[in-house]
């Protein structure tokens, strides 16, 4: 009945998850609601634009929260824990199927297309063009560029995720933004 259900939205993600060690089915809706989106967000950016394997790791992961809740490092954030969960599956995809060397270009321009924006085909192009240059990058450093410039999370969140000092991501973050800017301002478009 509705009149007795629990109020699990005014709880935290870690109170959620006690809750959920003692098998409260209604705690686990409620983190599931606040990061699925997210997760498959990440997951989609991750595996190439795949939506079919993104969702199947959405899925694979909240399994993984649900079957082991004790696995839940008080330690640390919610959030944080189930990035670091996302991002250990993520590498090990890369390396059990090699997704990275299965880049899609997601868009082309044909001949046929009417653009009538000069600012959206720059765009576009840059888009590609970036999405082309991390491709080519090691997970680890996909994966930094992600989580801090999509997801917008801290240094500090970063270096929980990756398991690695503040300072370590800081100097990586530097090259590697270092490293694009040259390639991207290099980059010159086919006529």
């Amino acid at each position: 009945m509705a009149f007795f259900r629990k109020n699990y939205q005014g709880k935290t993600d870690e109170e959620l998850m006690l809750l959920l060690t003692e098998r409260e089915q209604q705690a686990f809706d409620e983190l599931y609601a606040r990061y699925s989106k997210s997760m498959l967000n990440f997951f989609f950016r991750m595996l190439n634009f795949d939506r079919e394997k993104a969702e199947d790791m959405l899925h694979d992961l909240f399994l993984k929260i649900i079957e082991k809740p004790h696995l839940f490092d008080s330690s640390k954030t919610f959030s944080t824990w189930i990035f670091c969960i996302a991002h250990n599956m993520v590498k090990n995809e890369y390396r059990n199927q090699q997704v990275r060397t299965e880049y899609k270009n997601y868009q082309t321009f044909s001949q046929e297309q009417t653009i009538t924006s000069v600012d959206k085909i720059d765009k576009d192009l840059f888009h590609q063009k970036l999405h082309a240059e991390l491709e080519k990058i090691d997970a680890e450093l996909r994966t930094l560029f992600n989580l801090r410039f999509t997801e917008e999370m801290s240094i500090k969140q970063i270096a929980e995720i990756l398991e690695c000092p503040e300072g370590t991501v800081k100097s990586r973050l530097f090259y590697l933004t270092k490293n694009l800017s040259t390639k991207l301002f290099l980059f010159k478009p086919e006529k």
